[in-house]
């Protein structure tokens, strides 16, 4: 129990220096980690919003728009394949969750339930494929109903919720923020924390914006005053500055979808001077671009965003290189926030922000120094408690005690932890409940001093006989943040993190590297007793 082999107590000293060597990051300039290796100068602990400022946002995902989609597409389908399957029918009824179908013959039924689930998605199927279809078919007399099923809805909901995180982090990256946090929040809810964010304001636009944009012919022949559109078309309004039209009347038909857009940027008119966004379209874009523009020069054609209409320029000529322009009365942030739409994509539903919380940066660094402040103020009483009631060996427990927090700082610099308040409060608490280790240790010696034991003989017996104790009482509290970490949300995830790194760690510097210091010195003093 008390002998190290060499290649232990290098082992030990390695373990300590390596610690602290990991820990250095977070102490340097954002120049001085730019010349260090990426795999050192990342590591290091973030700040969360806190301590650092920014703003907090919880968006939900609007279920009702992707089931809207997914019925609306549906008529148009159902359209479709009745007419190729030869079924007659009077009416296309969109519902809530699915679509129903009024056949001229009954005798059709089948051929019609037939075409309906031709349809239909398949769903829960896995990696694999396979799965259940998405739509429920049921006829009733000359009634079709194809209706979305419980597993179609779960799972749209899944792929609309991941898909919006995944355009939601694009856009975020395209404004420079740097180290957010995005994650999703129940079922439908997406949680969005941005450090060191000034203008949360234009985030939230950013993030609230659809930005689902089509490119579509304007139909010549309607009147947008009268409010009413012919079949085939609809009335959307204008955005578009310069112009006295507030509405064009616009047919339903995609021709060119946004999802084909590979890139767009801003930048200035050099005729005018004026800010414009440039479009570039991928390679299945660029021919359907080039297609429309051939077959209608001299109509106008609506670049549509969120139902609105941004610009409707007419095609003076065939634009067959898949780039384009588009202009209106945008300055510079506005071009530079729809180029940013653009290139992150459309998110497939809207989103709502349903909670909203901004830290300014001042409120941030008075929690850091706050924070600094406690942890200090906890160290320096647990020394001097220690060094009053146990002497030289509570020394040896506060150096460990040092160790454990340089230790604990560099794990999580290691897992780029982000670091906020509650989490500063787990550390604190996490030096109390270190210490408890040493003070177990160091009453188990002087109760075997007391005994009559000899000085070796009380040193050995106290650590085997507190080991066990030690390792109980740190098992249970740890089984405790394990429970706060799987139920527990943000902070309090950070605040078990923090004390479960602390109380691990604890069981390395508390039973072995203060072992290590006592029986360095007593080889070296020999004392005829123990200063406890």
């Amino acid at each position: 129990m008390l002998y190290f082999p060499r290649w232990k107590i290098y082992l030990i000293i390695a373990i300590c220096v390596l610690g602290t060597i990991l820990t250095l990051p977070n102490f340097f300039s954002r120049e001085t980690l730019s010349s260090l290796p990426a795999w050192y100068g990342n590591s290091r602990i973030h700040l969360g919003l806190d301590l650092r400022g920014g703003s907090h946002l919880l968006l939900e995902v609007d279920m009702g728009a992707v089931i809207r989609d997914r019925v609306d597409g549906l008529v148009d389908s159902a359209r479709t394949a009745l007419r190729t399957a030869n079924v007659g029918y009077t009416a296309i009824n969109p519902g809530e969750r699915g679509i129903t179908v009024q056949l001229r013959d009954p005798a059709q039924a089948e051929d019609a339930a037939k075409a309906l689930r031709g349809l239909a998605n398949r769903v829960g199927g896995g990696a694999l494929g396979g799965g259940q279809p998405d739509l429920d078919v049921t006829v009733n007399g000359t009634t079709i109903a194809a209706t979305l099923s419980e597993a179609a809805l779960r799972d749209r909901a899944t792929q609309a919720v991941e898909q919006s995180i995944e355009i939601v982090r694009r856009r975020i990256d395209e404004t420079g923020v740097n180290e957010p946090t995005i994650a999703r929040q129940g079922t439908d809810r997406i949680l969005v924390q941005l450090p060191g964010v000034e203008d949360p304001d234009r985030v939230k636009r950013l993030l609230g914006t659809t930005a689902k944009m089509t490119f579509r012919l304007v139909d010549m022949n309607a009147d947008p005053t009268t409010g009413r559109a012919p079949p085939g078309s609809e009335v959307l309004p204008s955005v578009e500055g310069g112009r006295n039209q507030t509405a064009y009347v616009v047919r339903k038909k995609v021709e060119v979808d946004g999802a084909n857009l590979k890139n767009a940027t801003a930048g200035t008119n050099p005729q005018t001077g004026e800010w414009v966004v440039n479009f570039e379209f991928d390679g299945v874009g660029a021919r359907r671009f080039a297609d429309i523009t051939k077959t209608n020069v001299g109509r106008p054609f609506a670049i549509v965003l969120d139902n609105k209409v941004i610009s409707a320029p007419v095609i003076r000529e065939p634009i067959t290189g898949g780039r384009g322009q588009i202009s209106g009365s945008f300055n510079a942030a506005s071009a530079n926030d729809l180029a940013v739409l653009l290139r992150a994509g459309a998110l497939p539903a809207p989103l709502k922000v349903i909670e909203e919380r901004t830290v300014g940066p001042d409120l941030g660094a008075d929690s850091i120094r706050a924070g600094l402040i406690s942890v200090v103020v906890g160290f320096v009483a647990v020394c001097v408690y220690m060094i009053a009631a146990y002497g030289l060996f509570g020394s040896f427990a506060c150096f460990a005690l040092l160790i454990n927090i340089v230790l604990t700082v560099a794990a999580l610099s290691m897992l780029q932890a982000t670091l906020t308040l509650p989490g500063i409060a787990g550390i604190l608490l996490s030096l109390g409940l270190s210490v408890d280790a040493n003070i177990l240790i160091n009453e188990r010696i002087r109760e075997e001093t007391r005994k009559g034991r000899g000085v070796f003989g009380s040193l050995e017996a106290g650590f085997t006989r507190a080991y066990s104790t030690i390792i109980d009482s740190n098992l249970t509290t740890v089984i405790k943040m394990a429970l706060l970490f799987i139920f527990g949300t943000g902070a309090i995830k950070g605040f078990s993190v923090t004390i479960t790194f602390g109380i691990l760690i604890s069981l390395f510097t508390a039973t072995v590297l203060v072992r290590l210091m006592m029986v360095s010195w007593l080889r070296q003093s020999r004392p005829a007793a123990l200063p406890v």
